[in-house]
């Protein structure tokens, strides 16, 4: 007998380690333009977002995450589409988003099925203040204009073009920019298009004829950047510099359009080739580069800060026994740490209290970090024109 329950003891044991040993697994979905007219910083965000995963699952034998990615095709219906979708999947909790009118919509049916969204993809600020509960976000507006404003104090600019897309996010960037440029005694001329738009010709020989200012600040996406820089070649106006925000300092573009980037600026918070010093960086750029062949950049930086975020609060309800009670949304806004874009604490309406940008210059083949001082990796080329 006593046999008997020894040997029914060491199999209940082993039951019991087996139990432990197998990790229990949390399905995410990442909501993602990957075709469509954001498909470039959609796939930057990805590739983030999957080595968060890999990072995590590696060190984390408790939990493990499994990422269903659906691609919302750069359109907000199908972005609220996906999240549905993504749902009814099992999924626990979003990751994922670019532009803010793709963000707002996709939010919304978050909130509204009880799940956590997390982005780096809009800086609207209608989005941390229109009553979201489950809605984080790690960037902001303050924090580029910061960068935008602090550059061209470095640079000594006088006077600015600023050409904006008529979408609320780059509107609200640009009005901002302009009102604390003209509070500077910056003279600061602002021109708008429309997103549709392709031809940017007569915007650009507008500053060129009328404006005459020392930079052109460019305050869109992707296509519009490229649109705009194709016109300043073919025009040349007498400027010094070109400066861009979100999606236009990254190897991406260097690569794709060589003739149009030499010397302009942009928002990044990695060099090229990047470097780090943390633990969580070289984990971070070690993963990338086994998963991707290729050096990390910026993009794929944001994406793996908001879902490692999202994936530690995952782990800590799991430990409380809260998934399914809110508790993932309460973890994270208990959020108080160091990442690779600096400390990320939530407010209570969501938004990340200490992001600031940095700005990067492109030079050769190399990405290079200008602003702040305290985190310049070379001294900015200026005047510094593209042609």
């Amino acid at each position: 007998m006593k046999k008997i329950i020894a040997a029914a003891s060491l199999m209940a044991a082993v039951a019991a380690i087996g139990s432990r040993a197998q990790a229990e697994e949390f399905v995410v979905g990442a909501q993602l333009p990957l075709t469509g007219t954001l498909a470039r910083v959609g796939a930057g965000m990805q590739e983030g977002v999957m080595v968060a995963a890999d990072v995590f699952n590696k060190g984390n034998g408790k939990h493990k995450i499994k990422i269903v990615t659906i691609d919302d095709e750069s359109a907000p219906a199908k972005a609220v589409a996906a999240v549905e979708k993504l749902a009814s999947d099992g999924a626990i909790a979003i990751t994922g988003g670019y532009g803010s009118n793709n963000i707002s919509p996709a939010s919304d049916a978050a909130n509204k099925l009880g799940l956590p969204y997390i982005t780096s993809g809009g800086v609207d600020d209608s989005l941390v203040n229109s009553g979201r509960k489950n809605f984080f976000r790690i960037n902001n507006t303050a924090g580029y204009e910061k960068a935008v404003l602090g550059t061209l104090a470095e640079m000594g600019a006088k006077s600015v073009s600023i050409v904006f897309s008529t979408k609320e996010a780059t509107s609200d960037l640009a009005n901002s920019v302009q009102k604390a440029l003209a509070a500077k005694g910056v003279k600061a001329t602002a021109h708008s298009f429309d997103p549709a738009i392709t031809d940017f010709k007569p915007i650009v020989n507008k500053i060129r004829l009328q404006d005459k200012s020392e930079v052109i600040l460019m305050v869109g996406y992707e296509n519009d950047y490229v649109g705009i820089l194709r016109a300043a070649r073919v025009l040349k106006p007498p400027v010094n510099a070109l400066i861009g925000v979100w999606s236009l300092a990254t190897p991406k573009m260097a690569a794709e359009f060589p003739d149009l980037m030499p010397n302009v600026f942009g928002t990044a918070l990695l060099p090229f080739p990047a470097t780090f010093d943390t633990a969580d960086g070289k984990a971070f750029a070690a993963a990338y580069k086994a998963l991707y062949k290729k050096e990390p950049d910026y993009l794929g930086q944001f994406g793996y800060v908001q879902s490692m975020l999202l994936f530690e609060a995952i782990a800590r309800a799991a430990d409380k026994g809260t998934v399914k009670k809110g508790g993932v949304a309460e973890e994270l806004r208990k959020t108080d740490r160091e990442t690779l874009i600096g400390r990320v604490q939530f407010g209570a309406n969501g938004d990340n209290l200490n992001f600031v940008h940095r700005m990067a210059q492109h030079q050769g083949k190399n990405i290079v970090i200008v602003w702040p001082a305290a985190n310049a990796t070379g001294k900015m080329v200026y005047p510094g024109k593209p042609w």
